[in-house]
């Protein structure tokens, strides 16, 4: 795939995000930075990696998602935006409720909020091509606020002049 690369406004300043991790507490960190820096008017760029794609699918559960056999294993342990387990002490699935249940109760944004948050500040959505290709995807499996498919080179253009952040 050979995509153009978007050309944004350069006088904005910029935080790209690379978003490698599909762990809750990550997730959190990805968009709360994002959503946080878009609210004071920064270009605010997420590129969606390996387990990090699974914050933009279209199913936010386990569900065989992607093609063929291996992938839809993958999309079954992995799950989506709802089954992102915690990166330490996951007690089987439990970390992730209590979490959002603590949210809740100090009225701090859940996760899911914070993700149509970053839709509504226009935080920009890329997926990574290779990742794709190698965990059988395709864009229809995404969320429709992914504005393309990207590889290396493109983000790494559409990244220039501004801060980067591996999560």
């Amino acid at each position: 795939m050979t995509h153009a690369i978007p050309q944004l406004d350069p006088t904005k300043k910029k935080l790209s995000i690379i978003a490698f991790s599909g762990d809750f507490d990550k997730l959190t960190a990805v968009f709360t930075l994002a959503t946080g820096a878009a609210a004071v008017g920064y270009e605010v760029n997420i590129f969606f990696t390996f387990w990090g794609l699974d914050a933009i699918k279209r199913k936010l559960g386990r569900s065989p998602v992607g093609k063929g056999f291996l992938p839809k294993v993958f999309g079954v342990f992995m799950g989506g935006l709802k089954s992102a387990p915690v990166s330490r002490l996951n007690f089987l699935g439990l970390s992730p409720k209590i979490f959002r249940y603590l949210m809740r109760k100090n009225n701090v944004a859940t996760l899911e909020e914070l993700v149509d948050a970053a839709v509504a500040l226009d935080v920009n959505f890329y997926a990574c091509e290779m990742a794709m290709v190698v965990l059988g995807l395709q864009k229809t499996d995404f969320l429709p606020h992914v504005k393309d498919v990207l590889g290396v080179a493109s983000f790494l253009k559409l990244s220039e002049d501004g801060q980067t952040l591996f999560i």
